[in-house]
């Protein structure tokens, strides 16, 4: 092979793309254009089961519609049972579970006094158990671990007041529900999330409509809870949330718990997407939706986030029907 000498005049430009490194592509959220759109609504939720993502509830009694992130299409199926709205859904046994829901108008709306269950296999809802009585409430925080399911905080009447700091567990196996010991604080309109034995507890408010303070009094501490010490405990200040909201999405991804979207008292929804790293014990700054949205759920899928519907103001509307993925 003969080897070929170039002067460092010759060089030039090619010498530079020589040396220059390859420059790495940012992750950010992208908004989907799928084939056909959901219905426009807020409040609602959105979970995963195999391959779809179901998207469902929200103000008014309004339809469930399922997306293949495969197909890029939107499809109806099984209506919900009754109108449902502030809640977080989870996926327990591939059905998606609803508790901790309000039905009714603003501000008193009324929690939903059971469970309602939907099976995509058999495209069916059905009534689940009871709440009980002195426990039941709204905006509440809901998730599963090893095959129990958790109730978590929320408030009694609607948006007017009555926030509460309860912890209940509901074994689906024996029926039977336990009350667990209370967490830090009350908070409402904020969603748990858990990360290896421990839930995180972040964003969030104490909504008191009957006092007009709705939107402004955020939570700014992060709780946590660890099944293996049963206890909990509240993160140092520095770890508080760096933008403080409420009506954001929580969901774990790795060793991170990503909080996203959110309302405060500024107009527009919040458009921040931030991760707290449990490993460092740190915060990271994620690239921003491209559109802000409070009052909805964002999955997980494949590495990747998905995110759907929601209020783009603070409050509710304009609702929108727009998705959008982060890698």
């Amino acid at each position: 092979m003969k080897k070929i000498l170039l002067s460092a005049g010759f060089l030039g430009l090619a010498g530079l793309l020589v040396v220059l490194p390859a420059r790495s592509q940012t992750p950010q959220w992208k908004t989907v254009s799928p084939q056909n759109l959901p219905e426009v609504r807020s409040e609602n939720a959105f979970a995963r089961v195999g391959d779809q993502l179901y998207l469902f509830g929200g103000r008014k009694k309004q339809s469930v519609e399922a997306y293949s992130p495969r197909t890029k299409q939107w499809k109806r199926v099984a209506p919900v049972p009754l109108e449902m709205h502030h809640f977080q859904a989870i996926t327990y046994r591939n059905e998606i579970y609803v508790l901790g829901a309000f039905t009714g108008d603003y501000p008193h709306e009324t929690p939903i006094p059971r469970l309602y269950i939907y099976n995509p296999q058999r495209d069916q809802w059905r009534a689940g158990a009871d709440i009980p009585e002195g426990r039941r409430r709204g905006a509440a925080g809901a998730f599963v671990y090893r095959d129990k399911i958790y109730l978590l905080n929320g408030i009694t009447d609607g948006h007017y007041d009555g926030h509460v700091s309860w912890f209940d567990e509901y074994n689906p196996a024996t029926n039977a529900w336990k009350i667990l010991p209370d967490s830090p604080r009350p908070r409402d309109h904020f969603q748990a999330a858990v990360a290896g034995d421990r839930v995180v507890v972040a964003g969030g408010r104490r909504s008191t409509q009957r006092t007009g303070h709705v939107l402004d009094l955020t939570v700014p501490e992060v709780d946590t809870y660890d099944f293996q010490t049963n206890a909990w405990q509240t993160l140092p200040a520095n770890l508080n949330l760096p933008t403080q909201r409420a009506g954001c999405t929580a969901v774990t991804l790795g060793n991170r718990v990503i909080i996203i979207g959110g309302e405060s008292p500024q107009k527009l929804a919040h458009n921040q997407t931030e991760a707290l790293d449990l490993r460092s014990n740190t915060w990271q700054t994620l690239p921003t939706l491209q559109t802000g949205r409070h009052g909805t759920q964002a999955v997980v899928y494949g590495k990747k986030l998905f995110i759907a519907a929601g209020s783009a103001n603070q409050g509710g509307g304009p609702e929108i029907n727009s998705l959008e993925v982060l890698e």
